[in-house]
């Protein structure tokens, strides 16, 4: 059974973001929630993990993991990022975008696209998503918690703990954290294409 984890969402309790972060370094896989949606997250490393991520959405190889980072720093080390790039994302960050780019040799290849070597990053401006990517102490592996053959994420703690209480290791509830995902923007080709419209105003992009 899933673990259940309430936590405040202005003023999160570290002993239980700690917890939860020692959950993901044993190989666990969590539901937590974002500024865009609630996603499913492990440890970068976890085999298992993406495994079951893979299996609960039912995603084929070509899906894009976005590695949710806290900061710049972070990101740095998982992609490929020139200047123009560089100042676009700071301009948008943290926020509801997923950027996909080329991955650095630090990115796992299972979690690459098979044939463009690319992944996605983001930061996201969720304080408990913060607060939880600071007690980890590095990026997590996620995806939108979207299930098949549903048309909208799952947006109530509750529900996902009884829906995936035998799939999922804990959940963690800090309210309504929205419906849409995140706005999906592609820069490995150079210049920005737009992939998915979702919570990001995409227009700073066109």
């Amino acid at each position: 059974m899933a673990k259940y984890f309430d936590v405040h969402p202005d003023n999160p309790q570290r002993r239980t973001l700690g917890t939860v972060a020692d959950l993901i370094r044993s190989d666990g896989l969590v539901a937590y929630p974002t500024d865009s949606c609630f996603a499913l997250g492990c440890r970068i490393g976890s085999r298992d993990g993406i495994a079951r991520i893979r299996s609960i959405r039912q995603l084929d190889e070509r899906h894009h993991f976005t590695l949710v980072c806290r900061d710049f720093a972070q990101l740095g080390q998982l992609v490929q990022i020139d200047n123009d790039v560089f100042r676009a994302l700071k301009a948008a960050t943290p926020g509801s975008y997923t950027f996909i780019l080329p991955a650095t040799r630090e990115v796992p290849r299972q979690l690459q696209h098979p044939k463009k070597k690319t992944v996605g990053v983001r930061i996201p401006d969720h304080t408990v998503a913060q607060a939880l990517l600071d007690e980890l102490g590095e990026p997590i592996l996620s995806s939108t918690l979207l299930l098949p053959d549903e048309e909208e994420p799952l947006t109530q703690g509750w529900e996902i703990k009884e829906r995936l209480d035998h799939v999922v290791d804990a959940v963690v509830d800090s309210g309504d954290c929205g419906t849409e995902p995140t706005t999906v923007i592609d820069f490995s080709g150079g210049t920005p294409e737009i992939v998915r419209h979702g919570a990001g105003d995409p227009a700073r992009f066109a």
